[in-house]
């Protein structure tokens, strides 16, 4: 069955590229700031759910739509996509006291059958101190501004702060294989 990866991460399509499936990309329009929720997993989730329902109506044809979002949980505190060049600089530098705790929902939809499934997923990276000077050079980049809690492990700069991840780098970079082919099964079946 064809695949549409409903999303406007480069990161999310690498992964999907990296396991080799053929896929399109459809973006949703749709207000993230009109979502709200205090749980990251229930954030995640009707993000990835409410991409999906502004996407079923542009498919005409059989397809499996996934759809995902991620968020950041830092100290309790949830961090989406850094706003300006200070809130960036304040998630980095908060990553030298407390991990950064990338949270997944990945949702997968049959549009032939209408079977939808969603599902959860973590991860923490601990990192070490980031130098300022690393910092404003991620800041002038511009790549964070489109990434959850301001990193990507893919992102030469961040790799050396890495000091260890709990979790899969698929996960991280916001499309766990694992979960994800397991939904893209499960909803054909």
């Amino acid at each position: 069955m064809k695949i549409i990866l409903g999303s406007a991460s480069k990161q999310r399509k690498r992964v999907l590229e990296r396991w080799g499936y053929s896929f399109e990309v459809m973006t949703a329009d749709i207000d993230e700031k009109a979502i709200r929720d205090d749980d990251p997993k229930k954030l995640t989730m009707a993000l990835a759910r409410a991409k999906a329902e502004a996407l079923r109506p542009k498919i005409k044809e059989p397809v499996l739509l996934i759809t995902a979002d991620q968020v950041v949980l830092w100290n309790g505190q949830i961090l989406e996509k850094p706003e300006s060049p200070e809130q960036a600089r304040r998630f980095l530098k908060g990553y030298a006291q407390y991990p950064a705790q990338p949270v997944n929902a990945v949702v997968v939809t049959n549009t032939q059958t209408g079977v939808q499934l969603g599902e959860n997923d973590e991860n923490t990276v601990y990192f070490h101190k980031f130098p300022d000077d690393v910092i404003e050079q991620l800041i002038l980049e511009g790549n964070i501004f489109s990434q959850a809690g301001a990193f990507s492990l893919e992102d030469p700069l961040i790799t050396p702060y890495i000091e260890h991840i709990e979790g899969t780098l698929d996960s991280i970079e916001g499309l766990p294989k694992e979960l994800t082919e397991r939904l893209m099964k499960e909803v054909q079946s």
